[in-house]
């Protein structure tokens, strides 16, 4: 790749980025587009230069205002990402979602045909020589278009060092890196799956959150018995095991939303992620299965604060993902619902049959119809109100996680009167008091 000033390496890397053939989404992004459009404007920049009586080149300052512009978008596109050219390039690569990183997690890399093989090895050849570049040259060319001296690229990382801690560490040429790249996409997979870990479903399709909440499981006190099993249970989702859908049940702020959260950082390494669906759009759940099942990863479908009223109609689909229908739930896939109502229907006593002229004959129908929901659930983990050992256990648990210094027995008499006069005794109160402490506390330093 050439780095002097000048542009036949503009040719040179256009030519290269076009011949991608599977993994061009590495230059599908902000990054790659803005990077085509200033390449695109530097070529007919050289190819439109005004040749005067003295045969010297002379360029049409007009087109620094293309080039400029782009320039500005390439490096911000960069540092937004707080990445080097390079960093950006192997991302990109391993988060690339292609016949052949689809391919990988589904078989063994020898049994995938041949041709797929070659065009993933030249293609890798090509992303190599792309990371080489890093920008060099660039900056100049801009000079000789009669542009301002300008920084170059964010955090522009010398070649020696930009590989190390990454899959292509060792490796001379990246096409050998195939085997290593074919495990990385079996245990973390491709795309979207690769990039995130947590998502929600919304207008028909996955949207992923960058920044999922990182609750830690050792967080989590005073339901030890409940957390146990509901690790057991995700153990046995990801080693392939016969998993249950599990209901969580029980007292507000006890932390049963929290406890499924806190299953990610444990093990969103093994593959695990998480897909919230809020109840008004449970009715697309054989869409959402659809979208996973021939994924490698496994799933949990996370529903929180799960009821609903008697006219909703919503319910009858997760009782068909829970129970199953002519088509199987997919085994890579299980439900984890939080509740604080242990029969998920509304009921009303009027629902109750009583026998009198008028009345549908199959009136319990009605009932069980009501009930069944909760009860497709393989398993229901109920959390009961914190009593006041329980708090406290809490309450000292996530002092001693924040290191506050304060005397124990000043510390549980303001955790008593907290709960008092805000939510009660649980989880959750026990961790606004702790917040809150560890802001006064900061606030009492900072003034004095």
């Amino acid at each position: 790749m050439p780095s002097s000033p000048g542009y036949l390496w503009v040719h040179a890397l256009r030519q290269q980025a076009a011949s991608l053939l599977l993994y061009s989404s590495v230059l599908e992004n902000q990054v790659g587009q803005t990077l085509n459009t200033m390449l695109a404007a530097m070529a007919e920049g050289r190819s439109e230069t005004i040749a005067p009586s003295d045969s010297q080149e002379v360029t049409d300052p007009s087109l620094l205002l293309d080039v400029l512009p782009a320039y500005g978008d390439l490096f911000t596109a960069l540092a937004a990402r707080q990445q080097s050219w390079q960093q950006f390039v192997v991302q990109a690569v391993l988060e690339a979602d292609n016949p052949f990183t689809q391919g990988v997690q589904r078989q063994p890399l020898e049994d995938l045909p041949p041709e797929l093989l070659d065009a993933a090895r030249h293609d890798l050849q090509v992303l190599q020589d792309l990371w080489q570049w890093n920008g060099d040259g660039l900056v100049e060319a801009i000079q000789e278009l009669g542009g301002p001296t300008l920084p170059p690229l964010a955090g522009s990382t010398p070649l020696r060092n930009a590989l190390q801690g990454t899959l292509f560490t060792g490796y001379d040429n990246w096409a050998e890196a195939l085997p290593a790249l074919a495990n990385y996409h079996r245990q973390f997979g491709c795309g979207q799956m690769a990039q995130y870990r947590a998502f929600s479903w919304s207008a028909g399709q996955l949207q992923g959150y960058p920044y999922p909440d990182g609750i830690a499981m050792d967080e989590l006190v005073g339901y030890e018995d409940q957390r146990d099993q509901l690790i057991k249970n995700t153990e046995a989702l990801l080693l392939g095991y016969p998993a249950l859908n599990i209901l969580l049940y029980g007292s507000r702020g006890a932390g049963k939303s929290a406890m499924i959260k806190a299953l990610l950082p444990l093990y969103g390494n093994r593959g695990l992620r998480l897909i919230e669906i809020r109840k008004s759009v449970l009715i697309e759940l054989p869409q959402v299965l659809a979208h996973l099942q021939n994924c490698a990863q496994k799933f949990i479908i996370f529903v929180d604060d799960l009821s609903f009223e008697e006219d909703e109609e919503s319910y009858k689909a997760l009782k068909v993902v829970l129970e199953g229908n002519i088509a199987a739930r997919p085994k890579n896939v299980i439900v984890y619902a939080t509740s604080n109502r242990r029969h998920l229907i509304r009921e009303f006593f009027e629902d109750r049959p009583r026998p009198s002229q008028g009345d549908e004959i199959h009136a319990w129908d009605t009932v069980q119809e009501k009930l069944s929901l909760s009860d497709r659930f393989g398993l229901t983990l109920t959390f009961e109100p914190a009593n006041q050992d329980t708090y406290l256990r809490m309450v000292f648990h996530l002092a001693r996680r924040s290191n506050l210094d304060l005397a124990p027995e000043e510390l549980k008499f303001r955790a008593l009167q907290w709960a008092t006069r805000h939510n009660g005794r649980s989880g959750r109160t026990a961790r606004q008091f702790i917040d809150f402490l560890q802001a006064e506390l900061a606030l009492s330093a900072d003034l004095g």
